[in-house]
C-alpha cells in the first residue's frame, strides 16, 4: 500500500472515514467536488484548512481505491 500520510482513519472522526489530516473533511467530499467540476483552487477557497497537496492526495487515494481486485461471488 503507498503511503498516504495526509489520510486518516480515526473512529471518533467522521465515523472513521478517510479524511484530510484528521479534520473533519472526509476525502470523499472533495473528490466529489472534482468530479463536480470544482477546481483545486476553489475547494481551497471554500476550505482554507486544506492544502493544495492534501486535495492532491485525497485523488492519488481515491485512485488507488480503484486498483483493488473485486473479486465476485
Amino acid at each position: 500500500m503507498k503511503n498516504f500520510d495526509r489520510i486518516t482513519f480515526d473512529t471518533k472522526v467522521m465515523g472513521g472515514r478517510a479524511c484530510i489530516r484528521g479534520m473533519r473533511i472526509p476525502v470523499s467530499v472533495i473528490v466529489s467536488q472534482i468530479a463536480h467540476g470544482a477546481t483545486i483552487e476553489e475547494i481551497l477557497e471554500g476550505y482554507p484548512d486544506l492544502q493544495r497537496e492534501d486535495i492532491e492526495q485525497a485523488l492519488e487515494y481515491a485512485a488507488w481505491l480503484t486498483t483493488e481486485q473485486v473479486i465476485s461471488q
